[in-house]
């Protein structure tokens, strides 16, 4: 038998606890539906997540190049040679030339060789108006590109030869750096870090030095570091004189199909650079800037030339083999550029046929999933550019138009040769003439001495 006040007391606590328990059960209820909800919100998520195995290659991949550019570094020492700067330049808007040409005679090359076409007479003369005996300037009769190359390394007298691009200024200290690599013999071409001069001139600049900041920061530095770049842009690359000379015939007389090849220089001459047996690498502290499209019309012409000059210069290093002997991280880089329209055009059809539904939660997820997509790779542009998160969604739109409908017209349209930004009877690439470039900010003020009594000065 219980005492009496535990007789009393065990019936109090039961009580309250029973009391406790109702007001408890609401609270319990609410937090059980929030969870379900919470859940229910969750797998519907899963359902849009593109989690497979490709997905995880493709990222994978990502990774491990973006691990090896970031622990990539410059070669730093007192290495030096000599050097020959050669410039193609066909119809250059002559402000622009000029412009560059300072950048370049302000780190002194021992010469610059500049392969001007026969009706550039405006830009021959003021050239010749400098009066500098380093500048030769030379009319040719330009057959493409590659011609006006051929002829100015053909008269570069000097150990290594820097070509660039007519619209392409020099950053202060880039001919030092592209030097130092050269120490190494086995070294045969240097490619250098690349970005849009003026970029916030235009919106469709903004989006090329996005592309290009991914190009230099997370892809070209993994593979500089293995010593195989597979195109050394033409903007600015210099080479071991003894490495070209051998192989300039075959840049200058390359056919693809029947056809002769015009554009496509510098992804050609990387890879005969590659499969005569030297290795070429990145220096990210040589740094260059480039006059790039200021419309969309010309943007995506530019990219369909490159993709064009892509399919064509990767398709024939792998049929002649010199793909697999390159290290892995150019391999994979190379089929990648190659499959880019395969790979997306799955991602979309998988995203569209197998995980949208047609509803409001359903597009919202799909569009959060390209653009924080975008967003992780654009983290190196990001990081430099903090208000370029505002045009994600239009960089977003523009990769996939690369991607798909561009890239799968260069493929079926590869060997169709030709410009497409340059033209015979125009000075000036489409959208890349001067009056498409930001005005010179004007003088500061200069603010003038008080003119002080004799009195006043004796006092001062």
């Amino acid at each position: 038998m219980l005492p009496a006040t535990l007789a009393h007391a065990v019936p109090a606590a039961v009580g309250a606890l029973q009391l406790a328990a109702a007001h408890a059960a609401p609270t319990h209820n609410a937090l059980q539906t929030i969870f379900n909800e919470v859940t229910s919100l969750g797998h519907q998520a899963l359902r849009y997540l593109t989690i497979g195995l490709a997905g995880i290659i493709v990222w994978s991949l990502w990774l491990y190049r973006v691990i090896l550019s970031a622990i990539a570094k410059p070669v730093v020492n007192d290495f030096r040679t000599t050097t020959s700067v050669v410039v193609p330049s066909y119809h250059e808007d002559p402000d622009i030339l000029l412009r560059c040409l300072e950048s370049w005679r302000s780190q002194h090359p021992d010469e610059i060789i500049i392969v001007l076409d026969v009706a550039d007479v405006d830009a021959y003369q003021r050239i010749v108006a400098i009066g500098d005996p380093t500048v030769k300037p030379v009319l040719f009769h330009h057959v493409g590109k590659r011609s006006a190359l051929g002829q100015g390394i053909r008269m570069a007298r000097y150990d290594t030869v820097v070509l660039v691009d007519s619209d392409t200024s020099w950053e202060p200290g880039l001919l030092e750096a592209v030097q130092m690599p050269f120490i190494d013999p086995a070294v045969g071409g240097v490619g250098t870090q690349q970005n849009v001069y003026q970029r916030n001139s235009s919106l469709w600049r903004m989006i090329a030095d996005w592309l290009v900041n991914l190009r230099y920061y997370n892809y070209v530095p993994a593979m500089g570091r293995a010593g195989a770049v597979p195109c050394l842009s033409g903007r600015t690359a210099a080479y071991r004189r003894t490495a070209i000379l051998p192989v300039l015939d075959n840049l200058e007389n390359e056919f693809f199909m029947g056809r002769r090849c015009i554009a496509g220089d510098d992804g050609r001459l990387t890879w005969l650079v590659l499969a005569s047996g030297f290795k070429t690498v990145h220096q990210s502290n040589a740094k260059a800037l480039s006059m790039f499209p200021a419309s969309m019309r010309a943007f995506f012409k530019q990219r369909l030339r490159w993709s064009r000059n892509s399919y064509r210069t990767y398709l024939t290093a792998i049929a002649k083999g010199w793909v697999w002997r390159v290290p892995f991280v150019t391999k994979i880089t190379v089929l990648q550029i190659i499959l880019t329209p395969l790979t997306m055009g799955i991602t979309i059809w998988y995203l569209v046929f197998s995980r949208l539904e047609i509803s409001v939660v359903g597009a919202w997820f799909v569009l959060a999933w390209l653009l924080v997509g975008r967003m992780i790779r654009g983290l190196s542009d990001l990081k430099r550019h903090p208000l370029d998160f505002f045009i994600l969604p239009i960089l977003a739109l523009v990769v996939i138009v690369i991607a798909l409908p561009i890239k799968v017209y260069a493929f079926l349209t590869m060997n169709k040769q030709g410009w497409l930004t340059r033209h015979a009877d125009r000075i000036g690439g489409d959208g890349q003439t001067a009056s498409t470039l930001l005005p010179p900010a004007p003088p500061a003020p200069v603010r003038e001495a008080p003119i002080l009594t004799n009195d006043e000065a004796v006092t001062a």
